[in-house]
């Protein structure tokens, strides 16, 4: 039996404006590599111990990353009300905004409590809003997570913290760290001992300033939408503002 011919896809695109409708192309990208500065990084850590693996383990990120030619800020999060409960005017919460605005990548780094990133780590994340007016302080940028537990290999909060880096759509990276039993990790002046685990912590440190010199020039493209570019600054402003939920 003779098969039926396929009919051809009927290419209009009725519901499309054609005006800010786009092809994305490789020219477009053509900008990677334009910045002369030095990549810049925040790291924000999940705990507020004496002596948090935590804090350690993303020093030691901090160093690598400095090596590496980056510039660093290594947030501190003591101090820093739960979200809602002090207005947005507080230092702390201006501090870490600014930082988020400044950086063009991210390092997370939480201790994972209860099977889940701790609330400290949480709350971070929660004062960084979607949009400040027409300005997203994460969109677009990079994003390496790691965690640290007090027993066996876990991936719950890096897991998570991968949901929310996508959530505030932010290029995140394959690589990912989790340091098991992390007391054992670090010697008496905290810094963190030659194994394996150390290994995994300079690969992701690598892919991340990688990925960051690959996309912050174009990251604006890269994160354009059809269906943002027909709304106005002010309609965006309203939708991405959490403050009115």
């Amino acid at each position: 039996m003779r098969k039926a011919a396929v009919s051809l896809l009927d290419s209009s695109l009725p519901n499309i404006d054609a005006a800010l409708f786009d092809k994305p192309t490789g020219t477009r990208l053509s900008g990677a590599g334009a910045s002369t500065h030095a990549p810049r990084f925040l790291l924000l850590y999940g705990s507020l111990r004496e002596r948090s693996y935590s804090k350690l383990l993303t020093l030691e990120a901090a160093r690598l990353l400095l090596a590496m030619g980056g510039e660093v800020r290594v947030f501190d999060p003591a101090g820093l009300p739960l979200p809602d409960a002090a207005p947005e005017t507080h230092p702390k919460v201006q501090e870490l905004r600014e930082a988020a605005t400044w950086a063009e990548g991210m390092v997370w780094t939480s201790p994972e409590r209860h099977g889940a990133m701790t609330g400290v780590m949480k709350a971070q994340i929660d004062w960084i809003p979607l949009g400040i007016g027409a300005v997203r302080p994460t969109q677009g940028k990079t994003l390496a997570v790691m965690e640290v537990s007090g027993g066996s290999q876990s991936f719950n909060a890096v897991n998570q913290m991968r949901v929310l880096g996508r959530w505030m759509r932010m290029i995140t990276i394959p690589n990912q760290s989790s340091v098991a039993k992390a007391f054992l990790e670090f010697d008496e002046a905290g810094r963190m001992k030659s194994s394996a685990y150390y290994e995994r912590v300079v690969d992701v440190m690598e892919e991340l300033m990688k990925f960051t010199l690959l996309t912050r020039d174009v990251s604006p493209y890269l994160v354009d939408r059809y269906s943002e570019r027909r709304e106005s600054a002010d309609e965006l402003s309203k939708r991405v503002d959490q403050r009115a939920i």
